[in-house]
């Protein structure tokens, strides 16, 4: 519970700060929504001009980059048979994390390859867990942190535009109900657009 209520201080008392502390968390082995973190300190910025909307991607991506790389490492050190038993131990799923969700992170890094650390970032119930697979399989670090920071940017980005934009037009109190609305059908636009621009590269590169 007191857990509970310090992210709940971190959330009242959103600042550059507490949002990279609280994006941190969410990249990690700990996850929640970056939902409840990201577009209500865009609104803040619009509402007060406390924040710089700008800054708020900066330090979320930074948090999601932190976050990230906790996971990469201990999936580095710890190796696959340690995962999977905290995943299916009982503090694991406490953590919202099993076995099922370690598996399709991996087959998702699997299929993609090193560019599953950068799509990955914009799928739901990929997005923390992507960096597992990662560090298992010794992905080489300066490439896994660049397209981790790419992925989270552009997803902060758009958390955060979606949270400047609604200060005009929303009520606080709907911001988190309305953004989750839309934030999954976003994610959506988002993994197409990458996977049609993907698919043009490749198409370019073999008629080449």
């Amino acid at each position: 519970m007191e857990s509970v209520g310090f992210i709940q201080w971190c959330l009242d008392n959103l600042n550059y700060w507490t949002i990279t502390l609280l994006m941190t968390i969410e990249s990690s082995f700990i996850p929640f929504p970056s939902e409840v973190v990201v577009p209500p300190a865009a609104y803040k910025a619009a509402a007060t001009g406390e924040l710089n909307v700008w800054l708020v991607v900066l330090f979320a991506t930074l948090g999601a980059l932190m976050g990230a790389l906790i996971n990469y490492f201990l999936a580095l050190w710890l190796g696959k048979p340690i995962v999977y038993a905290f995943a299916n131990s009982r503090f694991g799923h406490m953590c919202l994390i099993d076995q099922k969700k370690v598996e399709t992170a991996e087959q998702f890094f699997v299929k993609y390859g090193v560019a599953a650390t950068l799509i990955g970032r914009l799928v739901p119930a990929v997005r923390q867990l992507i960096s597992i697979p990662a560090g298992l399989a010794r992905m080489n670090l300066a490439k896994f942190a660049l397209f981790t920071a790419l992925g989270a940017g552009v997803w902060n980005g758009v958390l955060a535009a979606l949270g400047y934009y609604l200060e005009s037009v929303v009520p606080e109190e709907q911001l988190l109900e309305t953004v989750t609305r839309y934030s999954h059908e976003i994610g959506i636009g988002i993994i197409l657009a990458v996977i049609l621009v993907v698919g043009f590269l490749v198409y370019k590169g073999v008629k080449k």
